[in-house]
């Protein structure tokens, strides 16, 4: 029998702005055992890098001469042959790097690249050391050479794209530096920790020194109340200070023996929510998974919608389906937009599959997720909870995936790689025959417009558990409420009284403003002059406790004692609301009251925001105030009353999905009121109450705020009835940003064919600046999706040319979130 002989190139996928896979040798002596998925070290341009394997084959391109792979990283393949097709299929429809698109699939730590690392010689102390104190100001890297001996990689790489890489090759010939390359980066692997036992036979331990039976005793404690042979060696020394020199005498009398173990980071830490099995379910429920069951049975990919009010039981669907899938022997993912939603969802999937679960988002450590991840492609854990980025978890079989709260814009990159995770999920349901399960209270228009077309299945929950009614919504017209020195107040007279008798009863409340900080600005009162970001064309937010003014965009700070840019005066004035104002102005409308803030200012770790859901659960906080982290997911069966500060502050937004939002928005927080066995209510205070987006929310009709909004964009033609990309150029150079756009534009209008995708700008970005660079975008519009991809393709060529002087950075968004 004779066997195919081993292709000599191979396909690689390199982790660098290059649009196709690039062809490469093979060693002889690795030849053979090089897989798919595996990675590799290959040379790009003067450089090395990491590449993945995409495949092989026979030939090469003509006219190129073919580098031969530097290095395999691996042993075995970091992805299944099939997920190849998958990370294609990606990179084709989102225009992205393939190689950057599975950089972004595979944890972080994994990619390696060559590094100048650039050290001082002796000659150079002598020389350089002669340059003067202010030659150095203003320039770290020489301050850090000089003083330090050397500029790191990271440092260098900054350098070598600057005037500076010249002066330093210079003074590599004049040997004043040594410039060598090395390999950085590849930072994730295992945690391992020395762990000891003791051996098999001990003889005569009565002739040991004190402090060695002590610690053999301190060991066998350890491992007969732990329930394991081999103890880490930190437990014991942590119980025993004595025990480090005693446990090497021992090792070296052949009593305990020492063994380097893997230590698992856990994630989990401790989960403060209880989830119990219902008695029974609602025949809304039982209606829902009595179409999903059949589907998963057959082993059949099927999209689902499950659109449930809240309250209603989603959850639950949720978990009876993953049961059925596991009993199949298949695997399960779950996806919530954001780390705080992942909490409450975990909590739940614990209590019923316990160590078969893992976790999966950015609020985890490096190692953390590594060591998930490495669970996951083993097969040790075969239900997947995670954000986003977690629709690439290495799952074997997948038989179901879940997208909680799928409306969310969370689910969409804004940088970077521009993907979206739910329409990801339903394609690689559809690859893995699975099913994908849809779920929210608000599903976006999108969706429902195609579960209306046929091309989802609709599952209907319109009732909550226990049929408890939906809350009491009353709209406040802030328009007509009494001003103080010519403002309107924060709070309404009818919102204050709603919190002191909900207070009084013993109940909780929750207060919504989808704004951080204490004010949106601050303004001259000699000149007008709102304080600017440095970097970008936005307001800086005050932080009053922190005693600065932030930029939301880039992070630019100011201390709050500043004077104004524009004229110097010190006479600045707050001016607007956000959520650090309500937890100042609160405590004087309700003294003695507890409140807690629940924000990104607040909560910057997992640990913060854990802590301040328990003390909600444990009824140690009456009012919890906050911005979008308290809006979905929650489950407070106290909360009787949901005051929402200004329900508009979205409307303004230059955004077709402006109205689709604010709805959503709206019924999500008024959704977490009245949830357990006392009845809801829920004040919405707005300057536009007759927007048909808050009278909708007010009487909890999503179908007639889907009806207008489809008659709205059938007749504007966005999507649903068209997709969108965006292209967006950004550079230093305003007027060189500007040419470019309009250059782009004149070359897409070329490539038209009739009307066919339209074409619409160019023209300034709303955020025209942003961490100093301009921004311009060119919308590009189509009725047919194959369409628009060819033309975008045929455009591809033409970006490349007009980035290639680095001046401008031009980006295709496909199916962009926002447009700002």
């Amino acid at each position: 029998m004779t066997t195919d002989p081993v292709k000599n190139f191979l396909e690689v996928a390199v982790t660098a702005p290059v649009n196709k896979p690039l062809t490469y040798l093979a060693p002889d002596e690795c030849k053979k055992r090089l897989k798919q998925g595996m990675r590799v070290l290959v040379p790009l341009g003067g450089r090395k890098i990491t590449g993945y394997i995409l495949g092989r084959t026979d030939t090469a391109p003509v006219g190129q001469q073919i580098k031969k792979i530097y290095k395999v990283l691996d042993n075995e393949p970091l992805f299944p042959k099939e997920q190849v097709d998958f990370y294609k299929w990606i990179a084709n429809y989102y225009h992205y790097p393939i190689g950057e698109v599975i950089k972004t699939a595979l944890p972080a730590g994994l990619t390696k690249k060559s590094g100048r690392r650039i050290k001082i010689t002796d000659a150079g102390k002598k020389h350089l050391a002669e340059i003067s104190e202010s030659a150095i100001t203003g320039t770290p890297w020489f301050s850090s050479l000089l003083h330090k001996g050397a500029i790191s990689p990271h440092a260098a790489a900054g350098l070598w794209r600057t005037k500076e890489r010249g002066l330093l090759e210079l003074w590599e010939q004049k040997g004043w530096v040594a410039i060598s390359i090395e390999l950085v980066g590849g930072t994730a692997k295992t945690k391992n920790e020395t762990c000891c036992a003791l051996a098999e036979n001990i003889d005569n331990p009565d002739s040991l020194k004190v402090s060695e039976q002590k610690t053999i005793a301190v060991l066998q404690k350890i491992a007969s109340a732990t329930k394991r042979r081999f103890v880490p060696r930190r437990e014991i020394t942590l119980e025993y200070r004595g025990a480090g020199k005693a446990l090497k005498s021992l090792a070296g009398k052949n009593i305990v023996i020492f063994e380097e173990q893997q230590v698992y980071r856990d994630p989990f830490g401790d989960s403060f929510l209880q989830s119990d099995i219902p008695e029974t379910l609602t025949d809304e429920q039982k209606k829902a998974l009595s179409s999903i069951l059949p589907a998963i049975k057959e082993g059949r990919f099927a999209p689902f919608l499950l659109h449930g009010v809240t309250g209603s039981g989603k959850t639950e669907v949720y978990l009876q389906a993953a049961t059925f899938v596991l009993e199949q022997g298949r695997s399960v993912l779950l996806l919530v937009p954001e780390i705080a939603l992942a909490t409450q969802l975990e909590a739940h999937f614990l209590a019923r599959f316990g160590s078969r679960v893992a976790l999966l988002h950015s609020g985890l450590g490096s190692g953390q997720r590594f060591d998930q991840w490495c669970r996951i492609a083993e097969g040790k854990a075969d239900v997947v909870i995670g954000a986003r980025s977690a629709v690439f978890a290495p799952l074997k079989n997948p038989g179901l995936i879940i997208v909680d709260e799928e409306h969310d814009s969370s689910y969409k990159q804004d940088d970077g790689f521009r993907y979206h995770a739910r329409d990801l999920a339903v394609l690689r349901a559809s690859r893995s025959a699975a099913v994908v399960i849809l779920g929210s209270a608000t599903p976006s228009v999108t969706s429902y417009y195609h579960a209306s077309m046929g091309k989802y299945s609709l599952l209907d929950m319109r009732k909550r558990i226990e049929e408890r009614p939906l809350p009491a919504v009353e709209i406040v017209n802030m328009q007509s409420v009494k001003t103080i020195a010519g403002r309107p107040p924060v709070f309404s007279p009818l919102l204050i009284k709603n919190l002191q008798d909900t207070l009084e009863r013993g109940e909780q409340s929750l207060v919504f403003l989808n704004r951080r900080g204490y004010a949106n600005f601050m303004i001259c009162r000699d000149c007008g002059q709102a304080a600017q970001c440095a970097h970008c064309q936005v307001s800086l937010t005050l932080h009053r406790s922190e005693n600065k003014l932030l930029c939301h965009y880039c992070g630019f700070t100011v201390s709050s004692k500043t004077v104004c840019a524009n004229c110097q005066s010190p006479s600045l004035t707050a001016i607007g609301v956000g959520t650090e104002r309500l937890e100042h102005e609160l405590p004087e409308i309700l003294p003695g009251a507890r409140i807690a803030r629940l924000d990104r200012d607040t909560c910057r770790k997992r640990s913060d925001y854990i802590k301040i859901l328990r003390a909600v659960h444990k009824g140690e906080i009456d009012i919890l105030l906050g911005t979008q982290m308290i809006t979905k997911g929650h489950h407070f069966p106290n909360v009787t009353l949901v005051g929402i500060v200004l329900a508009d502050t979205g409307l303004g937004l230059p955004d077709f999905r402006a109205g689709e939002r604010t709805f959503q928005l709206i019924s999500q927080v008024a959704g977490r009121a009245g949830r357990g066995e006392k009845s809801g209510r829920v004040i919405i205070q707005t300057f536009q109450p007759e927007h048909y987006s808050i009278e909708m929310a007010r009487n909890h009709n999503y179908q007639g705020m889907y009806a207008r909004e489809i008659e709205l964009r059938k007749a504007l033609g966005y999507p649903p009835f068209s997709r969108l990309a965006n292209l967006k150029i950004e550079g230093t150079d305003n007027d060189y940003v500007r040419d470019k756009a309009f250059r782009l534009a004149n070359m897409a209008k070329k490539f038209c064919k009739g009307t066919e995708p339209e074409i619409l700008g160019p023209a300034p970005a709303p955020l025209t600046r942003l961490r100093d660079n301009y921004r311009w975008q060119l919308l590009i519009k189509g009725k047919k999706l194959e369409a628009l991809h060819t033309f975008l393709h045929r455009l591809e060529g033409e970006i490349g040319g007009l980035s290639k002087a680095g001046k401008v950075r031009i980006v295709i968004d496909v199916d962009p979130e926002y447009m700002l």
